[in-house]
């Protein structure tokens, strides 16, 4: 079963991503305070552990998935093309699948090599709109 084992949120542009273990997740603003929360397709990111360590093998280190600037950090489940539109569970959280979260120059800045080790079959992650808010905590259960 799919659980979710990281949650994290920046309050302000470039500035550092908040772990937390806990947090509201709203229509209106996304990952309670996150900059970036506003409604539309890119609302909340999340990214599959088991996708952010091939990156990370190809590369030859071992990063803190915070290093990807994601929102929220599923283990057991993968993202692809396919899942586009779909909906993702977590807890009572509902998310919409919007798109492929492209990885960006900040990931080169953050460690050679890591753009390009992100790109291939949605290695950076899915963004997300909320459908149906929810207070979320780590362990949480995750399904589409």
């Amino acid at each position: 079963m799919a659980k979710l084992i990281g949650i994290a949120f920046k309050t302000e542009k470039g500035g550092p991503m908040i772990s937390a273990s806990q947090a509201e997740v709203t229509q209106a603003k996304g990952v309670e305070d996150d900059v970036y929360g506003r409604p539309g397709k890119r609302q909340v990111t999340v990214m599959s552990l088991q996708q952010w360590q091939l990156a990370c093998n190809d590369i030859g280190k071992d990063l803190s998935w915070l290093t990807r600037r994601a929102n929220l950090l599923i283990d057991g489940l993968s993202f692809s093309q396919q899942d586009l539109g779909k909906r993702l569970a977590i807890g009572e959280l509902v998310l919409e699948v919007t798109g492929e979260t492209d990885p960006c120059n900040k990931m080169e800045l953050a460690c050679p090599a890591l753009e390009k080790a992100l790109q291939p079959d949605w290695r950076g992650g899915v963004t997300c709109r909320v459908i149906h808010g929810s207070h979320i905590q780590l362990n949480a259960s995750v399904s589409f």
